[in-house]
Order: structure tokens, then sequence, then C-alpha cells
């Protein structure tokens, strides 16, 4: 009798040609999704004790309290440890590895969490004074005004004055970029003009012992605290302008008298707080520009996330794009004309620097007007 090609229940898989079933030919993918899950979670892993690894290992070696051979020595046992880890992911011993690495890594973030910035300690004389103020009715009156004379960077007069000023005739607020490593990096400085041509120059800088000098990478692992100083523009900017030969740049903002107002008057209350509360400052998180943004969100002005203020020598391309700028003409002009290191070398670092630098620098016209 032939077969009718099925089981003799009536049901079953049917065999092909070859005798085997549909069943038995239909690849088995449930074990290799979770050997592909298993292996991207692995490498996820990897690349997290890699990351973790490189922090702790530069944190030991920068902030870890014993000599050059001792950091050595810590930062090395631990960039070990944290390869051996890696290693161990993809075998038997990964549990293990994973909880001893944890355990060491937490070990290293408690420690890392002890260290505090000092608020007194050898700081190079141009940032040994920190900044402080008081308010009363229109009446701003700040102590420790940097006034410095420079002859070269290296050979000053130090000054530190007291001074008040009349916020009521507060009328403007000026950028400067200060180009020290090519045109992606830059310092931030923000100056308050008032009738008469008084200027207030704020900067957020290192506080650098005395031999120190700033190092981007060290200053992500707690090496120098953060210092806001109020100084005269012919000091902060000048030197910076006729004794460093920086490529400095002045672009007058579009800012109401009350936001410029609001502008300083953080300045001052951030300037307090770091007066009693020493803070690190960090080449990424709390930095010149990285501050300064906060401050202008807490006085009202929207400042968007933009990777500008990050890459800050790109921060004029952000403000031209957000009209916080004078627009009437190309940014590229505009720059042009923002250069001051000509018109600073050509007045000095005198009584005439401020009204000289700005000569021929447009004031963006208010927004109604555009």
């Amino acid at each position: 009798m032939a077969s009718s090609g099925r089981s003799c229940c009536g049901h079953g898989p049917d065999p092909d040609a070859s005798g085997f079933t549909s069943a038995e030919l239909k690849p088995d993918k449930e074990p290799t999704l979770r050997r592909l899950i298993l292996i991207i979670l692995l490498l996820a892993m990897a690349i997290v004790v890699a990351a973790a690894t490189a922090w702790a290992a530069l944190a030991l070696w920068y902030r870890l309290p014993l000599p050059d051979v001792g950091r050595g020595i810590a930062a090395g046992v631990f960039v070990i440890l944290g390869l051996v880890t890696v290693a161990a992911l993809f075998g038997r011993w990964r549990f293990s590895a994973i909880a001893v690495f944890g355990a060491a890594f937490l070990g290293i973030t408690f420690w890392w969490s002890t260290i505090m910035p000092q608020a007194n300690a050898a700081w190079a004389p141009d940032v040994a004074r920190q900044v402080t103020g008081t308010i009363e009715g229109d009446v701003l009156t700040l102590t420790n005004v940097r006034d410095f004379e420079w002859r070269s960077n290296t050979d000053f007069t130090e000054r530190w004055t007291t001074r008040t000023y009349d916020l009521s005739k507060l009328k403007a607020v000026d950028m400067f970029m200060s180009y020290w490593s090519g045109p992606k990096i830059a310092h931030v400085i923000f100056s308050f003009g008032f009738d008469g041509g008084v200027q207030l120059a704020w900067s957020i800088e290192v506080r650098h012992r005395m031999g120190g000098s700033f190092s981007p990478l060290a200053d992500l692992f707690k090496n120098d605290p953060l210092v806001i100083l109020a100084a005269d523009e012919r000091d902060v900017v000048g030197v910076r302008s006729n004794v460093r030969g920086e490529d400095v740049q002045i672009y007058r903002l579009r800012a109401t008298p009350q936001q410029a107002r609001l502008l300083l008057l953080e300045y001052v209350a951030d300037a307090n707080a770091l007066a009693t509360t020493p803070q690190w400052y960090n080449s990424i998180t709390t930095n010149c520009t990285t501050t300064v943004v906060k401050l202008m969100r807490v006085a009202g002005d929207e400042v968007p996330f933009d990777w500008r203020l990050i890459v800050n020598g790109y921060l004029p391309d952000y403000a031209y794009d957000r009209g916080a700028i004078d627009t009437s003409m190309p940014l590229s002009q505009l720059r042009e004309i923002a250069q001051i290191d000509e018109r600073a070398r050509a007045v000095g670092l005198t009584s005439e620097f401020s009204k000289a630098i700005r000569v021929g620098v447009p004031f963006p016209p208010p927004r109604e007007a555009q």
C-alpha cells in the first residue's frame, strides 16, 4: 500500500525528499541571538571598564599625595587591573573580575570625593585675591579689584583696590575673546560699561600656585581652584593683547541695562560664594565659558546648548547666529573690526586703553530696529 506522506495519526511534519523534516532543517536562532546579545553587552562593559580605568589612573597620577614614582606605580597597577578585567570579561571569571574592579573603583571614587580645594596657598600674584562685593541700593562696592601695571609677563606692579560703582549708570556689556591656543580655544572676559567711559571687566580663571601653569588635562583632575577676578580692562585685557601677544577681539553685546545689571549682580553673588566656599576649576565643566553661560541663564537670558559653548573659540559664531552681536555685516568682516591688538599696542596700557580698543566696533541695534 502506498504511503500517503502523513503520519499514522494524520499530523506531524512532512519529510522532504532527503528524509529530514522541516523542523529538523530550521536553524536554531535563539542560541545565536543570545550569544550576539551577550557579546554586545560584554563589549559595552569593556568600554565602560576601559574608560573608568583611564579616569582612575589619571586621577591617581595627578592627585595621589606621593612622589612621582609612587604615583606612577599606583596608576600603573590600576591600568593592569583594568586590562585584566577587560580580558576576564570574555572568560569564566568575569563576575569575580567585575567585583574586584568595582570595589577598587569605588575606593578611588570615595578617596576622590574627599579632595577639597584649598582656600589659602602660595597663589601666583595675579590670582592671589578673590574679589567680593556689597550692594546698597544702586551702589556696588567691590573689594580686591585688580589694577596691575604690566611691563612684561613677569615684571609688574601689584595693585588691589576697593571701588564703588553706580548701578543706575550701567549701560552695556561687551565680550572679549582672547585666543591663546589657535582658533578653537579662547579665554572669555565680560566687561560692563558705565556712563562716563568707566569699564569693569570680569574674568573667570585658574587659581594656580607660584610657579604653576595652566594645564587643560591636569585641571580635569582637581589640580587648581577657580578664581573670579574683577579688574581694569588695561590690566586683565591689556596683559593679553599687549604683553602675552594673544589675539584679542571685542564684541559689543545686545543687552538692555536691566539685563546687564542682572548679569553683573550674578557675578558678584558668585564671587562672594567662591570667597566663602572654594571650588575646583574644570577644563570642561567649570571654566570661563561654562560659568558665564550659567550666569547668563540665571540673569534671564536664553542660552541654548551648542557645541560652540564647549569649543569656545567659536563663541562669536554662536552669538552671531543668535543675534546677540551686530549682524549688519558678515561675521568675517565683524571679526576683523573686533580685533583690538593693533589699537591696543598703539595706545599702550594707559587710561585711554578702553576707549581706543572700541574705535569702529559697532553696537548691535535693538531687536525691534532690525
